[in-house]
């Protein structure tokens, strides 16, 4: 394999990328620091079977444990990092942010987790490869340049109206200086607005959350239902914390667009594995 069809829309902020066959998706802005090492995974290129096939990054819908360790290290020697060094989250839509260091690597892949209800992590230590999981759910990527501290984070709607990524910035200032200024934010893979149909009650947080840019993040359909852009979202959550607007990069890639290079909670009704984005301070 070097070579997948995706249905990209037009800002280019990603490329395929291919090693030993297996493709991994890299944003073209982190691929300029040299000391990061990034990626997103496709559900191609792994080992599980059915409707987990076959790069299923995830525990707890069914698949075999050993399918997914096996996955982890397929995809880890195809971006360029240790599986043994992977920190996995555990995340049930919260904005808690936790601070990983040395002692969490291999956690929630080789080792049991001692943490729940964590959708975000930072960390400054090198060697340390942070992993959150989504199926159309949002990856925010952190890299501070000045400070040498990175933070990755999943952001599904209550994330997002939570505003995780404000919550990600001000814990990363509070252990490392982190100032937004210094910060390249990019917001993964995930399902676009054209496909994220939601209900008048989820609207109505957005609403309630983001007064003065309801217009640009929700478009009515009428009888109740909205149609949702989690990216508008986070990029404004970005912009008024103080991101630098030439350092917020949008995704190309909708997951629902694209069920048969990604996993989408949406386009297969619930039955699917996980993708796993993936950062790393080298």
């Amino acid at each position: 394999m070097n070579q997948i069809l995706l249905k990209k829309k037009n800002n280019n902020s990603t490329e395929v990328k291919f090693r030993n066959g297996i493709p991994y998706i890299s944003y073209r802005a982190l691929e300029n620091i040299p000391w990061i090492c990034h990626g997103f995974s496709t559900r191609l290129g792994g080992v599980s079977k059915e409707y987990f096939s076959s790069m299923n990054l995830g525990h707890g819908r069914g698949d075999m444990d050993e399918n997914i360790i096996k996955n982890h290290e397929i995809i880890a020697d195809a971006i360029g990092f240790q599986p043994e060094n992977i920190v996995a989250s555990k995340q049930t839509h919260t904005t808690n942010i936790r601070v990983i260091t040395k002692e969490d690597a291999g956690k929630g892949i080789y080792k049991e987790r001692d943490y729940d209800n964590v959708d975000g992590m930072i960390t400054n230590h090198p060697g340390i490869v942070l992993a959150t999981y989504f199926a159309d759910c949002v990856p925010l990527y952190f890299v501070d340049i000045k400070n040498r501290a990175i933070g990755l984070a999943h952001s599904g709607w209550r994330g997002t109206v939570g505003r995780i990524g404000k919550a990600a910035l001000e814990r990363m200032k509070g252990e490392y200086g982190t100032e937004p200024s210094d910060v390249i934010a990019c917001i993964g893979p995930s399902i676009c607005r054209e496909c994220y149909e939601v209900s008048e009650d989820v609207a109505r947080e957005f609403m309630a959350e983001f007064p003065n840019d309801t217009d640009t993040i929700l478009f009515h359909k009428g009888n109740g239902k909205y149609l949702l852009d989690l990216w508008k979202a986070n990029e404004i959550i970005f912009r008024e914390c103080g991101v630098l607007e030439e350092n917020i990069h949008t995704p190309d890639i909708c997951t629902c667009c694209n069920p048969d290079v990604m996993f989408s909670h949406r386009a297969s009704n619930g039955k699917r594995g996980n993708l796993a984005a993936f950062l790393e301070i080298k």
